[in-house]
């Protein structure tokens, strides 16, 4: 691998004090092209080490997020580990934190006074609300948030709401707080100056529900949880074959869906009825389709749909499980050491290249605190 793709970010000093999930996202995706990352935890250690240990004794959030980092224990209440981690700070090109809001301020360190004493430096402020407004002190974690956005109240099967799998409120938030630092540094190489960030998980999902916010107030348009179903858009969704396993297609056009009528429906003369002639009247006679689309295909096992779909170029998806999901030919793995053993990750989304990313050691907790502490005294 060419370092001038692995190490893009080298000589740059990260300092992130930081727990659970947004902004160990965050930080990791800097360390993975080439930062220091300098990871500030609480002598007991950032909560996420113990949400499991599942892989290799470590916890599952853990080893994803944590990869490549140094890990120093400092108590901030103590004054000796308080000068420690201000002198890191003076150093820092890129601060992000996510304690509580004002919290750092009861620590006597002022995000506006790092940029006036150290006005090259980025700062991060990643919350669960927000800075201000009536949320602003309120404790904020992914499900909860999910649910305040209303994301929990359009996901899951009609009759029941239902949460996303993974943790996408706190992923969103450290999605959006990487791309912000990143075009930080970039306008930084440019005038010198570094500039104050702030993410919030609700704001950070909030644009990410644009879509379904649109359709309500501007379309007059009440959503209703579509379970295996696009809720604006059919046929879009799981349908049932003849050995009882659910196939999911996706028609995006009216091309498409004539290609579905004739090749795979057997049905020339459905594309053109009036209550299917446009995806807006799919829709509307949603409940009418899908009685045709599973009675069609019921009558062929998955595997046979599935040959009828890819000749008719028809787009479609297995529901698969993870017994299923980490057998998949498409998947690309990396390699990560932990203290436990070698761990296969799943790879990063980007191939730069044509090559994978090498990812860094994931640490025990103050694996690093001797040598920082001496280096920042």
């Amino acid at each position: 691998m060419s370092d001038n793709i692995s190490r893009d970010l080298d000589g740059l000093l990260v300092v992130s004090l930081e727990q659970a999930v947004a902004a160990p996202y965050a930080a990791s995706r800097l360390g993975d092209a080439g930062a220091r990352v300098i990871k500030v935890e609480r002598p007991e250690g950032d909560f996420a080490r113990g949400y499991d240990a599942d892989v290799n004794g470590h916890s599952s959030y853990f080893v994803w997020l944590n990869r490549g980092k140094e890990s120093v224990s400092l108590d901030l209440k103590q004054v000796g580990d308080l000068v420690i981690f201000k002198n890191m700070l003076e150093q820092a090109d890129v601060f992000i934190q996510n304690l509580m809001p004002g919290a750092l301020d009861r620590l006597g360190v002022s995000m506006e006074a790092l940029r006036r004493d150290n006005p090259r430096i980025i700062t991060c402020d990643i919350s669960g609300y927000g800075a201000g407004g009536p949320f602003a002190q309120m404790k904020a974690y992914d499900f909860l948030v999910q649910a305040e956005v209303g994301l929990a109240q359009i996901t899951g099967a009609p009759e029941q709401p239902g949460r996303v799998g993974v943790s996408i409120c706190d992923i969103a938030a450290g999605m959006t707080a990487h791309a912000a630092i990143l075009q930080a540094l970039v306008a930084r190489s440019r005038t010198g100056k570094g500039r104050g960030i702030e993410v919030s998980l609700f704001h950070s999902l909030a644009d990410w529900m644009n879509v379904p916010y649109l359709q309500h107030e501007y379309g007059g348009r009440e959503i209703i949880r579509p379970g295996l179903h696009h809720p604006t858009i059919a046929p879009y969704g799981a349908y049932c074959c003849g050995d009882d396993k659910l196939l999911l297609i996706s028609i995006q056009n009216e091309r498409e869906w004539m290609r579905l009528c004739v090749e795979v429906l057997e049905a020339p003369n459905m594309y053109n009825n009036p209550k299917f002639d446009s995806n807006i009247n799919r829709v509307k006679n949603r409940i009418e389709l899908d009685v045709i689309m599973n009675s069609s295909f019921g009558k062929h096992s998955i595997n046979e749909i599935v040959k009828k779909l890819q000749a008719a170029q028809i787009a479609f998806g297995r529901l698969n499980n993870m017994e299923a999901f980490a057998q998949h030919p498409q998947n690309r793995f990396v390699a990560v050491r932990t203290s436990g053993g070698d761990v296969q990750l799943l790879s990063p989304g980007a191939v730069v290249n044509g090559t994978l990313p090498q990812l860094g050691e994931v640490p025990d907790l103050g694996q690093h605190s001797a040598e920082i502490r001496q280096e920042f005294s």
